[in-house]
C-alpha cells in the first residue's frame, strides 16, 4: 500500500480519538450577541455624533433617524449620562480614542458651563452654549447625577480636577441640602441653594417641596459611585444614611417605592379619595415597577460597596421589590415591565400597560442579578431575563435606524418614529444595564465550565 494511504488512515484515526469541539456556552453566546448590539446599534449611533465639537458637552436631541435636532438644549441630567457613559466606554473599549475624547469634554462642560459659579451647585438647564435657560432652581437630583459623572470620569482619567469638582458638589449638597434633623435632602432648592419648602395646603399635582424616592436613589447611586474613588468618612455615613432611608422607610411593606414624601418622610397618598383624583395625582403616588427593580439592584450595589458581606437585610429587600414587580407588573404574555400600578381601596390594578424603554433595560440588569444569587428560585429569573431580552430585541430595538424606541411598539407602535434622543432620553439606562449583563453572562458562563 502506498504511504499516501497510510498518511490518510493515521489522520483518521487522529480525527477519530479526538475530544469533540467544546460547545460555545449559550450563555456566551448570548453575551456575544448583547455586545454586538450595544457596540453597533447603541454606541456607534450615539458617539461620537452627540459630542458637540462646536460648544461643548454633548447634543441631546435626535430624530428617529439620528438627525440632530436644530434645539439642543443641555439639562444636567443628560449632559452627566453621557459624561458618565463616555467614561465607562472609555475603559471598557480603551481603543476608541473618542470615548475619552469625549469624556473630557464633557467635563470640562459641566465645569466651565453647568457650575454656578456665583452660588455653587450645578444650573439644571443651559442653552446650547452653556447658558442657564429657564427656571434658575437647583435640585438634589440633578447635582446627583453631576457627582456621578464626575466620580466615573475621575475613575477613567485620573484627573484630579474631577475628583475636586465632585467634592465640591458633594460639599454643596451636605451644606445646602442636607437635612440634619430627618435625615435625606431635599430635592427643590433656590439658585442660592436654600431648601423650596412645602406650603401647607391642599396638595396639588406638584411635586414642588416634597422628599422623593427618585432623587434618593440617585443619590445613592451617585455616593456609591463617588466613595469608590473617594472614601471618606462623611461619604460612608451619608451613602449609609441614604441607604437605610430608602430600605427601610421609603420601600413600602408591599415592596415597592412610596415616591414623595413629606419633609418628615410621612408617604404622599391619595388612596382614600375618588378615582379622579388618584387619576389626577397619579405623578404623584402610583406604583412605578421600573423605579422598583432600578432600585433593588442599587440597594446591592451600595451594600458591596460599603464592604457589608452578607448583608442579608438589603438583599431581603431588594429581592422583594423584584418579586413584587414580577407579581403585579410583568406582561406574562409577551414579557416585559408595565409603567404603573396601584392599589385602590377596592384592590390593585395595572393603570398604565406601556412599557417604557428604561425599565426594561433595568429590569434585564435586575432579573439577571437576581439569577444569579439566587439560580434555584422558583420564579425562574434567568428564564424570565431571557424573555425580557427576546421583548426587547423584538419591540424595543431599531434594527433599521439604531438604538431603543422609547417604549415597546406592541403597546405604542406611534413611537417608531419619535426622536430618539432628547433632554430626558439618552444611554444611560441601556448602556448600563447591557454592560453589566454581558459581564455578568459571562462570569456566569465561566463558572459552568
Amino acid at each position: 500500500m502506498s504511504s499516501r494511504f497510510y498518511s490518510v488512515l493515521l489522520l483518521s484515526i487522529l480525527i477519530a480519538c479526538s475530544p469533540p469541539e467544546k460547545e460555545e456556552n449559550p450563555k456566551e453566546i448570548l453575551a456575544n450577541q448583547m455586545e454586538e448590539h450595544l457596540k453597533t446599534e447603541v454606541l456607534d449611533k450615539w458617539y461620537p455624533q452627540a459630542i458637540d465639537t462646536v460648544d461643548g458637552g454633548f447634543l441631546s436631541n435626535f430624530s428617529y433617524n439620528f438627525i440632530p435636532g436644530d434645539k439642543q438644549e443641555k439639562m444636567i441630567v443628560t449632559q452627566s449620562r453621557h459624561l458618565w457613559t463616555n467614561a465607562k466606554a472609555s475603559l471598557k473599549y480603551p481603543e476608541v480614542d473618542y470615548y475619552k475624547q469625549g469624556a473630557e469634554q464633557g467635563f470640562i462642560f459641566l465645569r466651565d458651563q453647568m457650575w454656578d459659579y456665583e452660588y455653587g451647585g450645578f444650573h439644571w438647564l443651559v442653552d446650547k452654549q452653556g447658558n442657564q435657560i429657564g427656571d434658575p432652581m437647583k435640585t438634589a437630583y440633578g447635582n446627583a447625577f453631576g457627582i456621578f459623572a464626575l466620580a466615573a470620569y475621575y475613575n477613567a482619567s485620573k484627573d484630579e480636577a474631577a475628583l475636586k469638582l465632585a467634592k465640591e458638589a458633594f460639599y454643596w449638597l451636605e451644606n445646602h441640602a442636607h437635612d440634619s434633623i430627618n435625615g435625606g435632602y431635599y430635592q427643590h432648592l433656590n439658585p442660592n441653594g436654600t431648601p423650596i419648602s412645602r406650603p401647607l395646603e391642599t396638595p396639588s399635582t406638584s411635586d414642588l417641596g416634597y422628599k422623593d424616592q427618585n432623587s434618593s436613589i440617585h443619590l445613592l447611586e451617585a455616593f456609591t459611585e463617588l466613595y469608590l474613588v473617594w472614601p471618606e468618612p462623611i461619604v460612608k455615613r451619608r451613602l449609609e444614611e441614604i441607604l437605610l432611608l430608602i430600605r427601610d422607610q421609603i420601600v413600602t411593606d408591599k415592596g415597592y417605592l412610596t415616591l414623595f414624601l413629606s419633609p418628615e418622610w410621612k408617604p404622599i397618598t391619595f388612596v382614600d379619595s375618588t378615582e379622579e383624583i388618584i387619576a389626577a395625582h397619579h405623578l404623584l403616588d402610583h406604583v412605578s415597577f421600573g423605579h422598583d427593580v432600578e432600585t433593588g439592584f442599587l440597594m446591592i450595589e451600595a451594600s458591596e460597596a460599603l464592604g457589608r458581606k452578607n448583608d442579608s437585610t438589603t438583599h431581603k429587600v431588594a429581592k422583594k421589590m423584584i418579586d413584587h414587580a414580577l407579581e403585579n407588573g410583568w406582561d406574562e404574555a409577551v414579557g416585559g415591565f408595565y409603567d404603573e400600578g396601584y392599589y385602590f381601596r377596592n384592590g390593585y390594578r395595572v393603570t398604565h400597560d406601556t412599557k417604557n424603554w428604561w425599565a426594561q433595560a433595568e429590569g434585564m440588569n435586575a432579573l439577571l442579578l437576581m439569577a444569579e444569587l439566587y439560580p434555584d428560585d422558583f420564579r425562574n429569573y434567568y428564564g424570565k431575563f431571557e424573555q425580557l431580552w427576546k421583548y426587547t430585541d423584538t419591540y424595543l430595538i431599531d434594527h433599521e435606524h439604531g438604538d431603543w424606541y422609547s417604549g415597546g411598539l406592541d403597546k405604542q407602535p406611534e413611537l417608531k418614529t419619535v426622536g430618539k434622543g432628547n433632554i430626558w432620553k439618552g444611554i444611560y439606562h441601556h448602556y448600563r444595564s447591557l454592560d453589566h449583563c454581558i459581564d455578568r453572562l459571562r462570569e456566569m458562563s465561566e463558572r459552568m465550565e
